[in-house]
């Protein structure tokens, strides 16, 4: 009888694993359409500001029922644009600047890769999203508020991340390392505007 009792019991609880191993939804790969997408940057002066894009040129996440598991992305930081100079002397000399030494070096560092570390729900559709930056090899921890949703077929997230350009080695005209820079001064922090559009992938 004791024997028997065991049994039973032993079949039950593999029933339940069983169960959960079954109910458990399988990961599906989403795919980051680098044409929808965009990635819009804001680096502010003590006089103005200056606007442009930067593109992604690759992207995919693991997704579990409707939670995000995993996520890499990259950013060719090479095909930089500036939008808010019309004149093409002044914006071919500012993409110059950003691409040279004294910014992003693209030359020897033309992509930068974002991977996800953990995303915490929130409310709704709100989510806290952490993970580590790489800029010019220099790799830190960042986190941001983000938007996220997705009906199983299509996801779509919305995100403001601010980022100080100092800790990847970006000190030119920043009032942290040099003096007198009067209104030269350039914030140590610039603004990225995600808009990011991925798709589930049939059969992975």
């Amino acid at each position: 009888m004791k024997n028997n009792s065991l049994l039973r019991a032993s079949v039950a609880v593999f029933a339940v694993f069983a169960l959960l191993a079954f109910t458990k939804p399988a990961p599906v790969k989403f795919k980051v359409d680098t044409k929808a997408s965009t990635l819009a940057w804001t680096g502010k002066k003590v006089t103005g500001q200056h606007t442009g894009n930067v593109p992604l040129t690759a992207g995919e996440l693991t997704v579990e029922g409707k939670q995000i598991k995993q996520g890499t992305f990259e950013i060719d930081l090479s095909s930089l644009t500036v939008t808010d100079l019309k004149d093409e002397g002044s914006n071919a000399k500012l993409v110059g600047h950003l691409k040279n030494e004294d910014f992003f070096n693209v030359a020897k560092y033309p992509k930068a890769t974002f991977e996800i570390s953990s995303i915490t729900p929130k409310a709704g559709d709100e989510y806290l999203v952490k993970g580590k930056l790489t800029i010019k090899g220099i790799t830190n921890d960042i986190e941001f508020p983000a938007t996220i949703k997705n009906d199983g077929k299509k996801l779509t997230a919305t995100a403001k991340i601010v980022v100080d350009r100092t800790k990847y080695d970006i000190r030119y005209g920043s009032s942290s390392f040099f003096d007198n820079l009067g209104n030269k001064a350039i914030s140590n922090e610039f603004e990225l505007d995600l808009n990011l559009v991925a798709a589930a992938q049939a059969g992975v």
